[in-house]
């Protein structure tokens, strides 16, 4: 049964009989029989085990595969999903650093609105700066849905040269026919001058905006007595306000306003004209009698816009070329005369001044209400 054979090894002893030694080889060939079957057996089963192994491994390796195919997909979709929180963190945080910027900018607009609002809170704590003026109605009356304004009166300063002079006729038909002659021959005793008319030009302003605050130092004071020196009255206010028991202090200087005879008290320090203006009556003594006079706080007003266009007077004529021949009376008469008569294509003067060679002047301008 292999290769090398094999024989059959038993112990006979002398006394066993052919038959019975027959018998026993027979036994022996059966158990080596059944060894040889159970051997088939067991290597069909080695066999059959070895085809499961190997299907096993075959399943297990087809399994590790998938497995590695979807860890790869799994892991490609994880880096997917990492690449796409990634971009929604970028978003995010670009959107975070935009809603910072905003919330910035808001809250600079905010803080900006707030100071606004405080300076309005301010003045609106300050009955008003301007003093108070009885009103009458006059009869004048508006168009339906006109805003309300404060009309401010121009005053413009505007520069004489030597040789010239401003004429100012009452009526406008006048000064636009001397302008259209332009040029005009007067007789000055033998000999004769020539001129020239121009327009006079004035800057005006359209439109202007300004911006007012309290100032710390200073303090407006009205409702005063029309009594005594400017000079007297102003020692008077210096002296009451000079004093702590009063609620004053040292005072810089008191000047009064020409335009409303108002006075304008300046402190050294920046504490003391709250105090003041937060009594706003102070009983005086002026001139041995007791005033109630009325303390407001004083603006300061700082001109942020200011758009400006040129006017042309309509009854105004600035004469040019004016030489120095006679002296500054005479010469201004004879200037006078001429344009006063209509055959000179003059008429009704309002107002003349002629400034020689050598000097300057400054002529103010304002509104003319004659008109209205």
């Amino acid at each position: 049964m292999s290769d090398q054979g094999f024989s059959l090894l038993t112990s006979i002893g002398p006394d066993t009989s052919p038959r019975k030694h027959l018998e026993m080889i027979q036994q022996e060939i059966k158990k080596y029989k059944a060894t040889c079957e159970q051997l088939e057996n067991d290597q069909t089963e080695l066999k059959v085990a070895r085809d499961n192994l190997l299907e096993i491994t075959k399943q297990f390796k087809m399994r590790s595969a998938t497995v590695q195919q979807r860890r790869q997909e799994e892991e490609q979709l994880k880096a997917s999903q990492v690449n796409l929180h990634k971009e929604r963190l970028v978003s995010v945080q670009a959107e975070h650093a935009e809603l910072c910027r905003e919330s910035e900018a808001l809250q600079n607009e905010l803080d900006r609105m707030e100071e606004e609002n405080q300076e309005l809170r301010l003045q609106t704590q300050v009955s008003t700066a301007v003093p108070e003026k009885k009103m009458v109605f006059t009869g004048v009356t508006a168009v339906e849905g006109c805003s309300s304004s404060f009309d401010v009166k121009p005053r413009i300063l505007y520069p004489i040269e030597g040789g010239t002079a401003l004429i100012t006729f009452e009526e406008e038909d006048v000064a636009q026919k001397v302008l259209e002659i332009k040029f005009h021959k007067i007789k000055l005793g033998e000999c004769y001058i020539t001129v020239e008319a121009r327009p006079v030009q004035l800057l005006v302003p359209s439109d202007i905006e300004v911006e007012t605050h309290v100032c710390d130092k200073r303090i407006l004071i009205s409702d005063l007595p029309k009594i005594g020196m400017e000079d007297q009255l102003l020692d008077k206010l210096e002296i009451y306000f000079q004093k702590k028991r009063n609620g004053g202090g040292d005072v810089d200087m008191t000047e009064m306003l020409p335009d409303s005879g108002n006075v304008v008290v300046t402190f050294v320090e920046d504490t003391i004209a709250k105090g003041l203006t937060s009594k706003e009556y102070h009983d005086i003594k002026m001139f041995d009698k007791m005033y109630r006079v009325k303390v407001t706080p004083f603006l300061n007003g700082e001109i942020k816009h200011l758009k400006a266009r040129t006017s042309v007077s309509k009854k105004t004529v600035q004469l040019v070329g004016i030489p120095d021949i006679l002296d500054e009376e005479n010469l201004q008469d004879n200037l006078e005369i001429h344009f006063q008569k209509p055959s000179s294509g003059g008429g009704e003067v309002d107002a003349f001044v002629y400034i020689p060679l050598g000097k300057k002047a400054v002529g103010i301008f304002e509104e003319d209400t004659s008109s209205e």
